[in-house]
């Protein structure tokens, strides 16, 4: 095993030597190094032949161009032979172009959309006596959920008689004032009054009926109330809509004032998605994209993208709407989310390669691939574009011809990271 190139012979003048290692000492980078070693040609020119010198020179430039690349375009050679490949279970494949296709995986979490929400609160105050359903029951519109005790309920029921006194007895005058003024009897100045403070206990009723039904009052309370006069203390809550109760916010005994919450409770069919998504990525996604749920099989759409970034994650949330599959998606799960996006400058650039995933490892901060070569492997670093579950799009100087590891990599990761050692 080793690494497919040679060094100079840096330590042949003692000048060179002195002056090098004095740096290594001091953590100049190899770049420095470089320009370093070549500003020390003439010590040492003396002493090497012409075409030592030029080969040097080329070995130095050719270490510039490394190092100012994206990633370090090194080559580890791994020999090994089909004993050795079959023993540690390596299989190769032929790489592929990519497309520009790619599957992008981004983490997500399942909530209930906000226009599905309802709040379902004390329309008046008092103690609550019983709270009918728990949290994630179901519920149907019209359904009862709690009872609470009113003393409020009672003052409006009160207000409400009182209202209906007044307008009796202003409907009464306003009748005689119109006989009187039919018989001249009295002034019609009279009889406008009365007609107007007829209107006004008419509405101050309305008021006082409205406020009734706003508290809950069903209407055989109300009708026994209008007839009987028949005043009651309990006031029934009722769900608004078919749905589950997401949240139960109080509970039996407690007192409660007007608008007190009680329960959340949502529809939760369909649901929505917030998928977290990188700022670098952003680009690749637009609204009506295809979103697939893979643990789930579900597939919904983006129907919106934020358009903030968080400073802390560098990310933002992209909505998806998702079918709730017979309730297998309940809101707060967390869940992997992939997206099918398109790269045409990535398939442009006809240096772009699909690989698996389990052809990829992680060595010296790189990422790499190992070749098939005729002696065994060669180890070589890759740029990765974009990555999914099962493939990685990855730009490298590529051939159609060219066989890579798709199993067994562990092994050849082993002999890789020796190879640096006997370095």
């Amino acid at each position: 095993m080793k690494r497919i190139s040679s060094r100079p012979s840096w330590t042949s003048h003692p000048r060179g030597y002195d002056v090098i290692r004095t740096a290594i000492h001091a953590g100049v980078g190899i770049f420095s190094l470089t320009m370093l070693a070549t500003s020390l040609l003439p010590l040492w020119s003396d002493t090497l032949s012409s075409a030592e010198a030029q080969d040097l020179q080329e070995q130095q430039a050719q270490t510039h161009d490394v190092s100012s690349a994206n990633f370090r375009a090194i080559e580890i050679s791994i020999p090994m032979d089909d004993h050795n490949m079959k023993a540690a279970g390596i299989s190769t494949i032929h790489v592929v172009p990519d497309d520009g296709k790619a599957e992008l995986t981004f983490p997500g979490t399942v909530v209930v959309p906000q226009q599905q929400l309802r709040m379902v609160a004390a329309p008046a105050g008092g103690l609550v006596e019983k709270m009918l359903v728990a949290q994630d029951e179901a519920v149907t519109a019209g359904q009862p959920v709690a009872q609470v005790r009113s003393p409020d309920m009672v003052e409006a029921q009160r207000q409400y008689l009182a209202a209906m006194s007044d307008e009796t007895l202003a409907a009464d005058k306003l009748r005689r004032a119109k006989l009187l003024v039919e018989g001249k009897a009295l002034p019609e100045k009279d009889l406008r009054i009365a007609e107007s403070e007829a209107a006004i206990a008419k509405s101050r009723l309305d008021e006082r009926k409205q406020i009734l039904f706003l508290m809950g009052m069903d209407q055989a309370d109300f009708d026994s109330l209008t007839t009987n006069r028949g005043i009651v203390s309990l006031l029934v809550v009722k769900s608004p809509i078919n749905g589950t109760v997401v949240t139960r916010h109080a509970s039996t005994g407690e007192q409660v004032k007007a608008a007190t919450p009680l329960y959340t409770i949502g529809a939760l069919d369909p649901l929505w998605v917030n998928i977290q998504v990188p700022s670098h990525r952003l680009s690749n996604l637009s609204v009506g994209e295809r979103v697939t749920l893979p643990a789930y099989g579900i597939e919904g759409e983006i129907i919106r993208i934020g358009r903030t970034i968080d400073q802390s994650t560098q990310s933002t949330i992209a909505v998806a709407e998702i079918p709730a599959a017979g309730g297998r998606l309940r809101p707060g799960l967390a869940v992997a989310t992939s997206v099918r996006v398109e790269s045409a400058q990535a398939a442009a650039t006809g240096k772009s390669w699909s690989v698996p995933s389990t052809s990829i490892v992680r060595h010296r901060d790189q990422t790499w691939v190992f070749t098939k070569s005729t002696d065994g492997f060669r180890a070589r670093p890759v740029q990765v574009i974009s990555e999914s579950a099962k493939s990685v799009a990855v730009r490298a100087d590529f051939r159609p011809s060219d066989q890579i590891a798709s199993r067994g990599v562990l092994a050849l990761l082993s002999e890789l990271v020796d190879a640096d050692k006997e370095e």
